[in-house]
């Protein structure tokens, strides 16, 4: 499995964030060699044998690996230890319909499953608290990450301390869509300058999901060189990333994860 290191705007030792790549491409396969995602209709082996692959890439077990079942909701969660304390029911029913999550403590790697949706990690070194979110365009508009800086904030973080990066996501060329979505985005009060352009044949919108993060992130006070975009469409680059738009929602999912050494 090769795993792709995003870099954060700082010296963050002990932080790291890592993306997954699709592995081996099979053109009938849409789930390819690695996902880690269990919900898209990919075989449960296969899945458990992502998983313990990846575990063991990252030097952790099974159970220090934490992934919401996302739902495109604005719902964010902390995982601590009463999540730890809790049975595998109650963690799943505590994940469920959450797509963001936020944790003060060191060895536990959270991350979550996109396949062209905004994958956004969040970093304070300072106080030690690390956030991921997962910002489809209701998400964004949702503004899922500021919620997730408010969420770090009530575990000590501070928004001027904080380093974000997004991980590889569909890009506002190949972002086409219907006229309710840039409404949507307007009612919610983005610079739609900055966000929306139409295409000169088609006349259809396309939105820049990438800029529209980052206002929320910057109206949620986190400084703007502290903020990284990504470098990489995951429709673009199909071969690599794993793209619900070329490949269709029954495919594998990209996952981008960020976890916090216990020394550090």
């Amino acid at each position: 499995m090769t795993l792709q290191q995003l870099k954060l705007t700082c010296d963050a030792p002990g932080i790291g964030v890592v993306q997954t790549l699709r592995g081996e491409v099979e053109p009938r396969n849409p789930y390819s060699q690695w996902n880690l995602c269990d919900y898209t209709g990919d075989d449960a082996l296969r899945v458990l044998n992502a998983r313990l692959t990846f575990c063991q890439q990252m030097g952790i077990d099974l159970d220090q690996l934490v992934m919401p079942r996302q739902s495109h909701t604005t719902h964010v969660a902390v995982i601590d230890q009463d999540f730890f304390d809790a049975d595998i029911a109650q963690q799943e029913q505590l994940l469920n319909d959450i797509d963001a999550l936020v944790t003060a403590l060191p060895g536990i790697c959270i991350g979550v499953n996109t396949a062209d949706c905004v994958p956004i990690a969040l970093a304070d070194p300072t106080h030690g608290i690390i956030a991921i979110a997962h910002a489809g365009w209701r998400g964004t508009v949702g503004r899922i990450a500021q919620r997730t800086v408010e969420t770090m904030c009530r575990l000590g973080a501070t928004p001027a301390d904080i380093h974000a990066t997004m991980g590889a996501s569909i890009c506002a060329d190949c972002f086409e869509v219907g006229d309710e979505v840039p409404q949507a985005f307007e009612q919610a009060g983005f610079d739609m300058t900055e966000i929306v352009r139409r295409n000169a044949t088609t006349g259809k919108a396309h939105i820049d999901l990438w800029r529209a993060n980052r206002q929320v992130l910057l109206a949620a006070g986190i400084p703007a060189d502290h903020i990284t975009l990504p470098t990489a469409c995951s429709r673009c680059h199909s071969d690599r990333y794993f793209s619900a738009r070329r490949l269709g929602i029954h495919s594998g999912r990209t996952f981008t994860a960020i976890m916090r050494t216990p020394n550090s």
